[in-house]
């Protein structure tokens, strides 16, 4: 748990995303809660890139996430034709 959340730059972007979440059918909703949620393993990192562009450290993380998922599913695959 956060001590001041207004100070910590994920909860607030995670927040403003709200509407946009709010707005998707309930399946899509979960998935795109999940993967916004997903970031908190990168909290510091998008709290040290600071302001004035929050949503680009978001963006970036969500990046390096789906990154991190085709090359894992790339080594996966490659050891499968082994």
């Amino acid at each position: 748990m956060i001590l001041f959340p207004e100070d910590d730059i994920l909860i607030r972007e995670i927040e403003s995303w709200k509407g946009f979440a709010d707005m998707l059918c309930s399946e899509d909703r979960r998935l795109f809660l999940q993967m916004l949620n997903d970031c908190h393993r990168y909290s510091n990192a998008i709290n040290a890139k600071g302001e004035p562009f929050p949503a680009e450290a978001l963006l970036m993380t969500l990046v390096f996430i789906q990154h991190k998922m085709i090359s894992w599913l790339i080594k996966y695959r490659y050891k499968k034709l082994k």
